[in-house]
């Protein structure tokens, strides 16, 4: 499902050349599940960012659901991304001027597909959220807009979902709630799974822990069984 091949970022600054991720390679298969830890600075944003081809690297190559995206335009990176991609971000993302259901068929709606409205409250409900389908992010909690969140990077049935420090914003019983709603949502749908996060706990739900210590990846460990 992922491939990552010698994954090299390096940004230009006054100061001059900042490299912030280091030749990272690594495989990921269809269906696993894999957190990126380390700490802060670490380049763990940037290598999500760089492997759903929000961004372009410096150096090296990723190969996401069978297409190359440094042979890609931001426009064939986009299309990649619609139809395969799934992403949660640790501050929501979600439009202001739109109501929960339609920011869910946010997703939809750039593919050009209507008459979603069903889909969208089925998955609002499947996170808890049947009776807030009409609310706008303003009337949400910090709990209920990342829910809304992870509806709509599920919306369009992703091969693979990114989450960028999930929980970050997020007090501990939301945080829980928030985690059992993905790992969940992740089995019943097949979906591979990249993880973000500072929470070891919650990296050791997963099935590999890519661990990054100034832009190089310094182990990659495989537990036996994930929960």
């Amino acid at each position: 499902m992922l491939r990552v091949r010698r994954l090299t970022k390096t940004y230009r600054t006054a100061a001059g050349p900042l490299t912030v991720l280091r030749e990272a390679s690594f495989e990921l298969e269809e269906g696993a599940s894999m957190a990126v830890v380390g700490p802060s600075g670490s380049g763990k944003t940037t290598l999500l960012g760089l492997c759903a081809g929000l961004d372009r690297p410096t150096g090296g190559s990723v190969e996401l659901a069978g297409r190359l995206l440094d042979s890609l335009d931001e426009d064939g990176r986009a299309r990649v991304r619609n139809s395969s991609v799934g992403f949660v971000f640790q501050n929501f993302q979600l439009i202001p001027t739109l109501t929960a259901l339609e920011n869910v068929l946010v997703p939809l709606e750039l593919r050009g597909e209507r008459g979603c409205g069903p889909q969208g409250r089925a998955l609002l409900a499947r996170v808890g959220l049947s009776d807030r389908s009409d609310h706008y992010p303003v009337q949400l909690s910090g709990g209920e807009q990342q829910r809304v969140a992870l509806a709509r990077a599920f919306i369009n049935s992703p091969k693979i979902l990114f989450c960028d420090e999930p929980t970050g914003n997020l007090d501990g019983e939301n945080a829980d709630s928030m985690v059992e709603l993905i790992f969940e949502l992740n089995r019943e749908r097949g979906t591979t799974l990249v993880l973000v996060t500072h929470n070891d706990e919650l990296a050791g739900r997963c099935q590999r822990v890519l661990r990054l210590r100034g832009g190089a990846v310094v182990s990659d460990e495989r537990i036996q069984a994930a929960r």
